[in-house]
Order: C-alpha cells, then structure tokens, then sequence
C-alpha cells in the first residue's frame, strides 16, 4: 500500500476526465456486470502508467465514440477490488497497468502492461479507439 498522498495526484489524473474510482468489490462488480460498454483501467504508481498508460487512457476516452462507462481501480491500493477487476480480466494474468473494455460483462479486448511499456501513448491510444469504434 501507498500513501494516500502519493496516489492522489495520479487518480486524480483519471478522475478529472471523468472516470469513476472504484475502491470496492461491489462497485467493481456493479459497473463490469452492467448493461453496455465499460473501460477499467488498472492504474498503477509505475513510470509507464504515467508516461504512456494515463494518458492514452485520456486521449481515447475524449474520442467521439467510447464506452459508457469510464472507471479504474489503483493497484498497490484498494486491494480486494483489484483484485476483483483482475478476475474479471482472466484469463490474462495480472497486471499494471492494464486496460480493459467490457461488452454487457464480458471481456472483448485488453492492453497488458507488456503491451504498454516502451509504446508511446499515442500508439495506445489508438489501438484504444479501434476497439471502442468496435464494439461501443
């Protein structure tokens, strides 16, 4: 666990564009199973997080055509709820960061961190895009 203080600026960086912090089990749980299109981002203190993940993260979710639901937990934090997300995204081992779009519960597209480090945010943020014009 980190302190508080530490993460905040980096779930703020999230938060501010308008994805939701999910801190529990429930809550991951209500907005994975729910009716639609739903981004998880595992967000993490790592360099690639911050260099590549946030901000593709944020240049796809500003696209015209993205998911109904913008949410992400933080890995190194809320652990059960983590924990839950990363259950959802089997059979993909766990990582941060990650991301994952959601199709009425069900998995239909993942970026692993191995897909993330040394790729510039630009490059992710379009492979972001071709899986929400896709399947949102």
């Amino acid at each position: 666990m980190y302190p508080e203080y530490l993460v905040e600026p980096m779930r703020a960086e999230l938060t501010n564009v308008g994805f939701e912090e999910l801190k529990t089990v429930e809550a991951v749980d209500e907005a994975i199973k729910s009716e639609g299109t739903v981004f998880v981002v595992v967000n993490s203190v790592c360099g690639c997080a911050a260099a590549n993940a946030r901000p593709a993260a944020k240049l796809a979710a500003a696209n015209a055509k993205h998911p109904q639901k913008l949410v992400t937990v933080f890995a190194g934090m809320e652990k059960d709820a983590v924990d839950r997300a990363r259950s959802y995204m089997m059979p993909f081992p766990p990582s941060s960061p990650s991301m994952a779009l959601f199709k009425d519960g069900k998995l239909v597209h993942i970026i692993e961190r191995h897909q993330i480090e040394g790729r510039p945010a630009q490059m992710i943020a379009e492979n972001l895009i071709g899986a929400f014009e896709q399947y949102c």
